[in-house]
């Protein structure tokens, strides 16, 4: 029946009330009314269909409302996010509607005159909150939970049953049973974290915020236990031997999980490059609990030093990852690459590896440097060619638009009881740049063969940025006295590439390029290919770390099933059919995997770094202006911490913010705070519990 009133609603050019659906439908009977209603009912509840103030029906998307995500933050107001519109939604404290934090909700637009699209929560669609994470606690000589998310305004009272096993300072998961009164709930525990002090427990209580578990239930792990922890003789049939050819791989210092290994000839003026990648896919097939575990988590999670794997480690440590010396399994991708770095030939394979050596960044930097290692030389004029087609093909993704943004990424130093204690910019030199190059040369080859053959495919897509906030950032920068050349229509990627061209020579381009970053489109997996923006790349996919991001083990089990079993064409056509209803799914899926884990990471990082600043207050730094918002200004420090300066604590002047110009301007002697700006602050105060730092100007 649910169908039924769909098509009738899909197909209806007015709104409908009950009697021209029971109409319709050609019921007569009490108990197919009674059931209709029901179906409306439920229909309305999950926000497929809306019913209108005069009691009739209509899908949801013909009517005036909207739904999405709702963030709010921590100053009482929020946003919300809804797919296929750039620009978030802001929600005043007064029109939340008793909605929480990460809520799905249905919204409708008000009335608005300012630069902020303004709207109103109707109704609560979905709660984004059924398990929350706290410290627990005693209040009054009450047990209390006191929760890690200040976004939250909600009171949760620990279930009498469950207070056995508590005490104090125990970092706690907990489900929310019921609502007992307004904003408040019976919460059950759901695992006990650890204890708040106990080292790595502050990651996992972030981790478990998010919803990622860092352990696999005993049913995973006692059928990764009987998968081979060697290559077998039978599991060579089909694949081409490769154990002969120099194949090596490059990572960092402490890497575990190696998805990638890679192989050069020259071939007269051509290159053969090898991408050789991780068959996850032979021993996580669909039809074991480990691939629906990692369906489910979707990515590994890199919390500083911590890793929270999508696959057990046996495989992802183990007979997956492509260590020195031993036979491995893997799908090879050789590529014919001609000097201006078009791909003229390639193949795509099952294969047997052995790596040569399990290289790293830092040594393989040091041979482009001139400074080569002894345990290197023998692979030195490999890697000299390896670095001769890396220039190659990066310049041909400049030539095209391909935006490299260059920004800077933390590295959070802790101890052995997990404490930060430093904090430094991640280097990045030509050994990164070269695996870059490689891997994404492999997955436009990938990419390209599937879409060309017409199968259903994974594609990793970023969309054309919105013209509108790319000339707002350009009004902006132009109020800071920076002009650009260059036409104004950012269709296509080289005319974005041309204003980072000129950006790129100033002091202040990290401020800029984030700033720009933030005006683009998100990357995500989609079932359909619409480019990727950002590479400039008309297909892509991921296809390279399929020990960590579940589409690319999706995507090796599409090349599996589509090529390598060399299916009929009655076993292909249902194995097209399978995927077109799958793929949208899967891609939805990870997409939003991918997106918590990044979340995830950002928090760890404040954490962390909100740790390191407790041991340095009072301690002064120069930093630059990197945000300003009408409560204050953001300062980034070199090593990328972030804190807040507050307006009220700039005592020379009264400060008010211009939204037009993005500064802070003095009421009275007209000094102007903007972003760029080279401050010197000094850190008074900083709290590890709410990610905070708070700086005031020096001199």
């Amino acid at each position: 029946m649910r169908e039924m009133v769909l098509e009738i609603l899909k197909n209806s050019e007015k709104a409908l009330d009950t009697i021209e659906i029971t109409n319709s439908l050609g019921f007569k009977e009490v108990n197919e009314i009674t059931s209709l209603l029901d179906v409306l009912n439920s229909l309305e509840e999950e926000g497929i269909i809306y019913k209108t103030r005069k009691d009739k029906y209509m899908m949801f998307e013909d009517s005036h409302l909207l739904k999405g995500k709702l963030s709010v933050n921590k100053r009482g107001f929020g946003f919300v996010s809804v797919e296929g519109i750039t620009d978030d939604y802001y929600i005043d404290e007064a029109n939340l509607n008793g909605a929480l934090n990460n809520d799905y909700v249905v919204i409708e637009e008000l009335n608005n005159t300012g630069k902020k699209t303004e709207a109103r929560v109707v109704k609560v669609l979905r709660k984004g909150n059924d398990l929350v994470v706290g410290e627990f606690q005693y209040r009054n000589n009450k047990p209390y939970l006191k929760l890690d998310d200040n976004k939250l305004k909600i009171d949760v009272i620990i279930d009498e049953k469950d207070l056995e096993d508590l005490i104090p300072g125990h970092k706690l998961l907990v489900s929310l049973k019921r609502e007992l009164s307004k904003n408040k709930y019976l919460g059950s525990v759901e695992k006990i974290i650890g204890h708040k002090n106990d080292p790595g427990v502050d990651i996992l209580s972030i981790a478990y915020k998010y919803q990622i578990n860092d352990t696999f239930n005993d049913s995973i792990i006692e059928e990764v236990n009987n998968m081979p922890s060697e290559v077998r003789e039978s599991d060579k049939k089909g694949r081409r031997d490769l154990t002969n050819e120099v194949i090596f791989t490059i990572d960092g210092d402490d890497t575990k999980d190696i998805d990638d290994a890679i192989s050069i000839e020259k071939k007269d003026s051509n290159y053969i490059l090898g991408v050789h990648i991780a068959d996850v896919s032979y021993y996580v097939t669909e039809d074991t609990l480990t691939f629906k575990e990692a369906y489910d988590r979707g990515t590994s999670v890199y919390l500083c030093d911590t890793v929270i794997p999508m696959l057990p480690h046996k495989l992802s440590n183990g007979i997956c990852s492509l260590n020195p010396g031993v036979e491995r399994l893997a799908v090879s991708c050789v590529m014919e690459i001609n000097d201006k770095g078009k791909v003229v030939d390639y193949e795509i394979f099952p294969s047997i590896i052995k790596s040569r050596k399990q290289m790293t960044y830092k040594n393989v930097n040091k041979v482009f440097d001139g400074e080569t290692p002894e345990d290197y030389k023998e692979f030195e004029d490999k890697l000299k060619l390896m670095l001769e087609l890396s220039s190659i093909l990066r310049k041909d993704k400049l030539s095209r638009g391909y935006l490299d943004f260059d920004v800077a990424e933390p590295k959070i130093i802790q101890d052995e009881k997990g404490k930060a204690i430093d904090v430094k910019v991640r280097e990045r030199g030509k050994g990164e740049n070269l695996i870059e190059d490689f891997m994404i040369i492999a997955n436009e080859t990938v990419a390209s063969h599937l879409f060309n053959l017409h199968y259903p495919s994974v594609y990793r897509i970023h969309e054309v940025p919105d013209d509108k906030k790319i000339k707002e950032f350009l009004n902006q920068i132009s109020a800071l006295g920076i002009n650009v050349k260059g036409d104004r229509k950012f269709d296509n990627p080289l005319s974005l590439r041309k204003i980072i061209d000129q950006l790129k020579t100033r002091d202040d381009f990290d401020i800029l390029s984030s700033m720009l970053l933030r005006c683009m489109q998100k990357a995500e997996y989609r079932s359909e290919n619409l480019g990727h923006y950002g590479l400039a790349s008309r297909c892509y996919t991921h296809f390279t770390s399929p020990i960590r991001r579940f589409p690319d083990t999706t995507l090796h089990t599409l090349l599996r099933k589509y090529l390598f079993n060399e299916p009929s064409p009655n076993e292909l056509n249902k194995l097209i059919d399978e995927y077109e209803s799958k793929l949208p799914e899967i891609c939805a899926h990870s997409s939003l995997k991918e997106r918590n884990a990044i979340e995830c990471e950002r928090d760890v990082d404040d954490m962390k770094m909100a740790e390191y600043m407790e041991d340095h207050i009072g301690e002064e730094f120069e930093g630059v202006i990197d945000g300003i918002m009408n409560f204050g200004m953001f300062i980034q420090l070199p090593n990328l911490i972030e804190g807040l300066v507050k307006v009220e604590s700039i005592k020379d002047d009264y400060y008010f913010f211009d939204e037009e110009l993005n500064m802070l301007i003095g009421k009275n002697h007209k000094k102007k705070f903007k972003l760029g700006d080279k401050v010197k602050v000094k850190a008074i105060a900083a709290s590890k519990d709410t990610s905070t730092i708070d700086f005031v100007l020096v001199g």
